[in-house]
């Protein structure tokens, strides 16, 4: 029997590196600052505000902020991390999954938010107050424009060369090549730009028609969408934390049809995503006729999702 390993891409530095991470790495956690400060600049001003012209959908706004910059300090802390970390041999197959891991903290956080802008729009729902309809809403169109620019920054204008597997969904494709990470901040402030968006409308009917009621009414529809938001990153996050291969992911097939197309059968495979845009793969072999470790190394090369290979080589009578 005959193991091996394939190094890391060439990328990575050294011969048999781990470092796993996104290839818009530096890039991201650079934005998700700028994001942060824009945060908390405009959650003081919309919560102050919210507060002195009675508007739940404008405090609610202000809270989503507040809260959103908070959970996007712990995008930019697993940013930091992983990069502090990168070549700990202590983390057997490098720090590109902590993206996972915080996103799935921040989908915790999108969560407890949705159940506070639904208890805090039934109590306003309750107990109704005046509300000052156009400082509220200059406010909020104020707080939309943030929103909208973070947004921007958060964008994915990088796209990770090679073939579309499952995880380059349109899900994915806005956190920037399957950062789980950036999307976790991309839908903070998606939450954000959503209740804004609701809270100008609510504003702006309940100016023209007295509506008050809509002002809370909106709140809960507003944290219905957000629970759905983080339950879909969470399912995703959790997904790469427990190495899952989505449905529809086509890489073990091209491993698989790579390394059979010359008669060697694959007797166990196992693939996993160990940081964005990185996957590594266990890869067991028989055959009656061995090859070199790198013959089958070759024979994968094309598939640049794999970064990472383990191959085992074991000579059976008549398994070809």
């Amino acid at each position: 029997m005959t193991t091996g390993e394939t190094p890391a891409l060439p990328t990575h530095g050294t011969p048999h590196g781990h470092v796993f991470l996104g290839d818009a790495h530096s890039r991201n956690e650079r934005r998700v600052w700028l994001v942060i400060a824009l945060t908390v600049s405009m959650m003081v001003i919309e919560i102050v505000a919210g507060t002195i012209y009675g508007s739940m959908a404008l405090v609610a706004d202000g809270l989503h902020m507040s809260t959103h910059a908070a959970a996007m300090l712990i995008t930019v802390g697993a940013y930091v991390f992983a990069r502090k970390h990168a070549h700990n041999s202590r983390f057997t197959f490098g720090t590109g999954k902590i993206g996972d891991l915080a996103a799935f903290a921040s989908a915790v956080i999108l969560a407890l938010v949705a159940l506070l802008i639904a208890y805090e729009s039934f109590l306003r729902l309750a107990s109704p107050v005046p509300i000052s309809f156009g400082e509220a809403i200059s406010v909020a169109i104020v707080g939309l424009a943030v929103n909208l620019a973070s947004a921007w920054l958060l964008r994915d204008d990088h796209h990770h060369p090679g073939h579309d597997h499952a995880h380059h969904d349109h899900r994915a494709a806005i956190a920037g090549g399957g950062d789980n990470n950036l999307r976790a901040a991309y839908l903070h402030v998606l939450a954000d730009a959503l209740t804004s968006i609701l809270a100008i409308a609510a504003l702006s009917l309940g100016s023209v028609y007295g509506w008050i009621w809509l002002d809370p009414v909106i709140g809960i529809v507003g944290a219905l969408v957000i629970a759905r938001w983080s339950w879909g990153l969470a399912r995703d996050a959790g997904a790469v934390l427990l190495d899952y291969v989505p449905e529809g992911e086509d890489l073990p097939d091209e491993i698989r049809q790579a390394i059979e197309a010359d008669g060697d059968r694959i007797a166990d495979l196992h693939v996993w995503q160990v940081g964005p845009g990185h996957h590594a793969a266990i890869v067991s072999i028989a055959t009656a006729h061995a090859r070199p470790l790198e013959a089958y190394r070759a024979k994968v090369a094309h598939i640049h999702d794999l970064s990472h290979l383990t191959v085992e080589v074991e000579v059976q009578a008549g398994a070809a």
